[in-house]
């Protein structure tokens, strides 16, 4: 090659940079993955099931931290309970129960309170003379609102 053949050569330039639009479709992706994610995170925090369930959950854990008293703890339990039956199952079919009927209720819709635990809460609750037995009460009652089914009323 002789020199004269070099010099008729174009100059050498860069290829011009590349646009910002349209974005590539890997970011079409993730922004559609992120609009999904935000509609998921506002449907699950507005879902009045969940903001039910949650409203129970931390009024245990309050009472669980603050009741000194054995007839205070049973009380407020007792009406966490019934309040959270009353939004999830309907008021035509919760407020009737009483006694029996409400402690099988309870263990019939995911409750764990054992028989005589809830007689002892129930007792309790309602002046009777019964036993400490805040920690199983607790945890019956969580177990109920934790998995009590959603929304089935009758």
């Amino acid at each position: 090659m002789t020199s004269s053949w070099l010099r008729q050569l174009a100059p050498a330039h860069a290829p011009p940079p590349p646009g910002w639009w349209p974005p590539a479709p890997g970011w079409w992706i993730l922004a559609a993955l992120a609009l999904l994610a935000a509609a998921a995170a506002a449907w699950r925090s507005l879902d009045p099931h969940r903001a039910s369930r949650r409203a129970a959950l931390r009024e245990l854990r309050r009472i669980r931290a603050e009741q000194p008293d054995a007839g205070t703890s049973a009380r407020a339990i007792e009406s966490v309970l019934r309040r959270y039956a009353m939004a999830v199952f309907g008021g035509e079919r919760v407020a009737r129960l009483t006694g029996e009927a409400w402690l099988e209720f309870v263990a019939a819709e995911g409750g764990t309170l054992p028989t005589e635990a809830g007689r002892s809460m129930l007792a309790a609750a309602f002046g009777g003379g019964a036993r400490d037995e805040r920690e199983s009460w607790l945890a019956g009652a969580d177990a109920f609102v934790r998995h009590a089914p959603r929304k089935r009323r009758r």
